[in-house]
């Protein structure tokens, strides 16, 4: 079967993760380059060991490299401040640009919440490994219910943040509270990040709180068990840490949530463990895996529809 090449730009956790993903797992993915600025870092070495084409020179030494004109896909692991230059030249190029930091140029995805109504884009956004992980689950309730609020709280080893995701924690937040609205179905939408210092360096761990009203807890507990399920099936380190938790507010004891008022209906509380593949990172930064792992399942569903374009 034909392969899309692939070039990453950024050679640091995300970018080396992921291209040791591609690597290894794709049937639709080749890596075809390699782009960082630090000519000693250990993606950029890493990835000419194993016979990628590599530049320390950024996006413009990608361009000048001969491989370039057969490139399809090009991830960005940088950045929020750089992707717009990145997207500009990629998509100027006429080359799918996946989007995996906090810029949201393009449209929100996640793989298994909308993964297929964005195929034909230019540029998709990744939202970020928050998102990733918590917004199916925002996703699940609102499928059964309105869920007027969703909260989530994503706690990572300060240790898999590195200075990418550090530079982009304001990024995170308004980032991620968007699409807990846009893609989760949220009428209101909140994110919050912990950077935890622990060790030894603890797992990820993310909660979710929906406030939703028009569905019962069966009927909840279904739906979100059932996108847990979806999600394993490209981050097998995904799971539920403990049962799906209910709390009911009437009108003798209504929540009250800041800035929008009293709530009736069902507090649902979700807690989540996300385990990463070890691939190249260490397997509590799940935060990292996560994000790999649906970038390249998003790459995989817009490659196969350009090979079947080309077919047709």
């Amino acid at each position: 079967m034909a392969k899309v090449k692939a070039a990453i730009i950024g050679s640091g956790n995300i970018g080396t993760d992921l291209m040791i993903k591609i690597m290894r797992n794709s049937d639709v993915l080749e890596m075809g380059a390699f782009v960082g600025i630090d000519p000693e870092s250990d993606g950029l070495k890493r990835a000419a060991r194993m016979g990628v084409a590599t530049t320390a020179e950024g996006i413009d030494g990608l361009v000048a490299l001969p491989v370039w004109p057969e490139i399809g896909v090009v991830f960005d692991a940088t950045s929020a401040g750089a992707h717009k230059r990145h997207s500009d030249i990629v998509t100027g190029a006429g080359k799918v640009m996946i989007d995996l930091t906090p810029a949201a140029i393009g449209p929100y995805v996640i793989p298994v919440v909308n993964g297929d109504a964005h195929l034909d884009a230019s540029n998709v956004n990744m939202v970020t490994c928050g998102g990733q992980a918590t917004i199916p689950i925002v996703a699940a309730v609102s499928s059964v219910a309105t869920v007027h609020y969703g909260e989530i709280v994503a706690s990572i080893s300060s240790k898999s943040a590195g200075p990418g995701t550090r530079a982009n924690i304001d990024e995170f937040t308004e980032t991620t509270s968007r699409g807990i609205e846009e893609v989760g179905g949220a009428a209101k939408g909140k994110a919050i990040i912990i950077l935890n210092p622990a060790e030894p360096p603890l797992l990820m761990r993310d909660t979710v709180f929906t406030l939703s009203s028009g569905a019962d807890e069966t009927e909840i507990e279904a739906a979100i068990l059932a996108m847990v399920a979806k999600v394993q099936s490209y981050v097998p380190g995904y799971r539920l840490k403990q049962k799906v938790q209910f709390e009911r507010f009437g009108s003798n004891n209504p929540v009250k949530i800041p800035g929008l008022g009293s709530f009736e209906g069902i507090k649902t509380s979700v807690y989540l463990e996300v385990e990463g593949a070890a691939h190249y990172l260490p397997a509590y930064a799940g935060n990292l895996d996560i994000m790999t792992s649906a970038g390249l399942k998003t790459a995989e569903k817009i490659a196969t529809r350009r090979l079947q374009k080309e077919a047709a």
